[in-house]
């Protein structure tokens, strides 16, 4: 059946502006790649602003536009603040994917780290979509949440704030897409895997150094059960994002999408 636009038409994003948080490492940096060899122009949002700045040198031999914006998402008025620097319509792109994951027994968990936590991983997303939805009401636009696997199957002790936090944006994604496909938005959500970032290098390095057994026997026990035999890459995931966001998705609109080398169907 003949179709109005190319394949590479319909995953080009020339003309696009993304906006994506966490972008100064991992997979927020892997996006930003792939959205910038699309042709986009970005917005990188992160805490880490050395980071940042390095990530938008890598950038430039795209020859998209790229500004960033050390921003703590977790922070209502640096959200507004960050919003008010966006000129226009703002993003066309959004991508939600910053988050946090510290490990902290249920019993032991205090109210300061709980709501570090969840400001963190879900009011920030609920905010910057409420800010996207608001600015382009008329217009319409694309929203890419990152979700987890552990928002769907509890694997991880530890995790019990992560994982509540993580189904609440799986949630939210499901619900933002009901009430404004009709304004012309998109909405999904990726649901990642086990990803080799330099996050959870970092983790299975304390595992190691610490001789934390109980890490080391659950990181032992998540690659068996994968049916792909390995971890995924940061690129894995970010192509899926880059999938979502261009015409090639044009018909997927409240879906949540593992990117997990098959643990969900384990």
């Amino acid at each position: 059946m003949a179709t109005s636009k190319t394949l590479s038409e319909l995953i080009s994003l020339p003309g696009k502006r993304a906006l994506i948080t966490g972008a100064a490492a991992g997979i927020g940096k892997a996006i930003a790649y792939r959205f910038a060899e699309a042709g986009a122009d970005l917005e990188l949002v992160d805490i880490d602003s050395e980071k940042l700045v390095a990530t938008k040198k890598e950038l430039e031999g795209f020859g998209t536009e790229v500004n960033v914006h050390q921003t703590d998402i977790a922070r209502r008025e640096e959200i507004d603040k960050l919003w008010e620097e966006l000129s226009g319509d703002g993003p066309d792109i959004l991508v939600n994917n910053a988050g946090i994951y510290p490990f902290k027994e249920f019993l032991d968990v205090d109210e300061s780290f709980y709501k570090r936590v969840i400001e963190t991983n879900l009011d920030s997303v609920y905010w910057m979509c409420q800010k996207m939805i608001s600015r382009r009401l008329k217009r319409g636009g694309v929203i890419v949440n990152v979700g987890s696997i552990e928002a769907l199957v509890a694997f991880k002790e530890d995790l019990a704030h992560y994982s509540m936090s993580k189904a609440g944006v799986i949630a939210l994604t499901r619900s933002l897409a009901k009430e404004h496909g009709k304004h012309g938005f998109r909405i999904n959500a990726i649901v990642p895997g086990g990803i080799i970032t330099p996050g959870t290098k970092s983790k299975a390095a304390q595992g190691i150094f610490r001789f934390d057994f109980g890490l080391i026997k659950t990181g032992l026990e998540f690659k068996w059960r994968l049916p792909i035999g390995r971890l995924g890459q940061p690129d894995e995931v970010a192509c899926m994002a880059l999938v979502l966001a261009s015409d090639l998705s044009s018909y997927v609109h409240g879906a949540a999408i593992p990117v997990d080398g098959g643990f969900l169907a384990a």
